[in-house]
C-alpha cells in the first residue's frame, strides 16, 4: 500500500498439539530459521523466533496488509510440513489450534526480544500455562478457559 507507514510489533505464542515436548534441541534452531524465512517470505519482519520443546514465541514487525491469523496459519502449516517431511518426530507433528498475539510499542522491542531469547531460563521458574495466563491478564484479553490450549 503506497503511502502507508506503520510500526506494528506483535508477539505470537502457540503450542505443540497436546503440549507434547516434541521440538528437540538438535533441530530447533533449524526450525526457528525456517519460520523466520516464512515470515520474511510473507513480506514481514522477523525479529526473533524462540521457544521451548512444547511452544514457540515469535516476535514480528507486521505490515498492515497482512492479517495476523493468515501469517500464523502459514507459519503453522509450513513449519509442520518442514518437521514432517524431514521425519523429525515419530508420527505426525502438528500445532494446537489457536494462538496468542500481543502488541508492543517500539520502545519495548529490546525487552520483548530478551524475554523471548531467554525462554529456557524463564521457564525454570514459570510454567507455560502460568506464562500464557499472565499474558492474557496483562493485556486484558477476555478468555474462556475451555478454549485455551490443552494443558496436559
Amino acid at each position: 500500500m503506497a503511502g502507508t507507514y506503520s510500526q506494528i510489533y506483535i508477539q505470537i505464542v502457540f503450542a505443540v498439539k497436546g503440549r507434547q515436548n516434541l521440538i528437540h534441541r538438535t533441530w530447533k534452531d533449524d526450525l526457528h530459521k525456517y519460520i523466520a524465512g516464512i515470515i520474511k517470505g510473507k513480506g514481514q519482519k522477523s525479529i526473533i523466533v524462540n521457544g521451548m520443546p512444547d511452544h514457540l514465541h515469535i516476535f514480528v514487525g507486521l505490515r498492515p496488509a497482512m492479517a495476523i491469523s493468515d501469517l500464523v496459519r502459514d507459519i503453522k502449516n509450513n513449519s509442520s510440513n518442514f518437521i514432517n517431511d524431514r521425519h523429525l518426530v515419530n508420527g505426525k507433528f502438528s500445532w494446537q489450534e489457536g494462538f496468542g498475539a500481543f502488541s508492543y510499542a517500539h520502545s519495548q522491542i529490546e525487552h520483548v526480544y530478551n524475554y523471548i531469547l531467554n525462554q529456557e531460563t524463564h521457564h525454570q521458574k514459570k510454567t507455560f500455562k502460568t506464562e500464557y495466563l499472565e499474558f492474557l491478564n496483562t493485556f486484558d484479553v477476555p478468555f474462556d478457559e475451555k478454549y485455551l490450549f490443552e494443558w496436559c
